[in-house]
């Protein structure tokens, strides 16, 4: 099987954002509070227990705009937390939700059609070394499959 490995967002760009930096959109991340109903943080890629502090922002997890580089909301601790490795495997949080959507781009940052299915999160590893399989594949985000929010990116390791 391909070896993977899960990137969660950069420490330096959490450490901005907390620090008052400016989201995808201009503005300030807003503060909430976790009601403990899943809220990953994107950093950590763990869910916030009820009573966390946290932000939401607007990102766009893409280098530049352009036609394919979609821009949604997610979450990181207001606080510090240690950034998820990329190779300690798939986040577990995943292991509470339904479904996960997964979603291979090219290096042009381009959705490579025909790679978008939602699956199992059991079935990630397997799904995520198919779409692998293709050479156009440059990296696989993993979304909600609800919300479509953006969660993390896949990398062959």
């Amino acid at each position: 099987m391909t070896s993977l490995r899960f990137v969660a967002l950069d420490s330096e760009t959490v450490k901005s954002l907390r620090n008052g930096g400016k989201d995808a959109n201009g503005q300030t991340p807003e503060p909430q509070v976790s009601d403990g109903g899943g809220n990953p943080c994107r950093h950590c890629l763990e869910d916030m227990p009820e009573g966390d502090p946290f932000l939401v922002l607007a990102h766009r997890p893409f280098p530049g705009a352009q036609p394919y580089a979609e821009v949604g909301p997610l979450f990181i601790h207001a606080g510090d937390c240690p950034r998820h490795s990329e190779s300690a495997g798939v986040p577990a949080y995943l292991k509470t939700r339904e479904g996960i959507l997964i979603r291979g781009y090219g290096t042009n940052d381009r959705i490579v059609y025909g790679t978008g299915k939602v699956v199992a999160p059991a079935e990630i590893e397997t799904a995520a070394a198919k779409i692998f399989a293709d050479p156009k594949i440059a990296y696989i985000h993993v979304r909600s499959a609800n919300n479509n929010c953006f969660q993390f990116r896949i990398e062959r390791g």
